[in-house]
């Protein structure tokens, strides 16, 4: 006789898909994922980075090895954005969730600077790919609300920040397109995560003293004290997908960010 799982076992040989897995926050869901028994691919927007995350995934979980797979998928090329979508679906096959942690360099700028072409740059990754990802996921998803899409925006969202205001306007438009997606999708269900700070290769860019600042700052008047960690935020990933009775929502791990100045 052994003890009943209905809460620890929810996602014990789902296939989850992770767009953005190779890195950052979406790597966290796939290590998560498959702590969690899950079945992961991930994909990234160059081949070499996708197959160095899989190698990275195996080692970390040799028991799991055959349980992990991965698929290139570029997200930035406007002109063949949703026939790379299309063919990773079908690559991937049939999928239980999706993940989208996907994202590019973010392109604050103050609004003088402003044109059309920069616009349509900034959110093909974080705004128009997603939502191709959802139309096309209807297809593959088991039906019914043990299915999820959980998408991703950030803080900015909320709380706006100088010069963000093209980056804040895709961020926020991701709340209605969640909401609207999660009726037009039903009954397989559509969520989003919120980020606030969150230690990530997002970073890798700013110089080492710089960003060191940047998170001591932030600690300064965050309320937990301490920027987010992938493995926290990847909690809410998990609860996105194992939450039946979850949908439309937008799930927010910021540290209390939006309660302080």
């Amino acid at each position: 006789m052994s003890d009943q799982t209905k809460y620890t076992q929810k996602l014990t040989d789902k296939h989850v898909l992770i767009i953005g897995g190779s890195a950052g926050i979406g790597y966290g869901v796939a290590e998560a994922s498959l702590e969690s028994g899950a079945r992961v691919t991930i994909s990234s927007s160059q081949q070499t980075r996708v197959d160095a995350a899989i190698s990275r995934l195996q080692t970390a979980y040799p028991s799991a090895s055959s349980r992990i797979a991965g698929h290139a998928c570029n997200l930035g090329d406007e002109a063949t954005l949703e026939a790379n979508v299309a063919a990773l679906f079908d690559k991937a096959g049939s999928v239980d969730h999706v993940v989208f942690t996907a994202g590019d360099a973010l392109a604050a700028m103050p609004v003088e600077a402003v044109d059309l072409q920069k616009m349509v740059k900034a959110g093909m990754v974080r705004f128009f790919a997603p939502l191709l990802v959802a139309k096309h996921a209807a297809k593959h998803l088991t039906p019914g609300p043990a299915s999820s899409i959980t998408l991703t925006t950030g803080s900015v969202s909320e709380r706006p920040i100088a010069n963000w205001t093209v980056v804040a306007s895709y961020a926020g438009g991701l709340h209605s397109m969640t909401r609207n997606l999660a009726l037009d999708l039903k009954p397989v269900r559509v969520n989003l995560v919120s980020p606030g700070v969150v230690d990530t290769e997002l970073w890798a860019g700013m110089d080492e003293a710089q960003k060191k600042a940047m998170f001591e700052g932030y600690e300064k008047v965050l309320p937990t004290g301490r920027v987010g960690q992938v493995e926290d935020v990847a909690e809410a990933y998990l609860y996105a997908m194992k939450d039946r009775n979850v949908t439309g929502t937008v799930i927010s791990s910021n540290a209390g960010h939006l309660l302080v100045g």
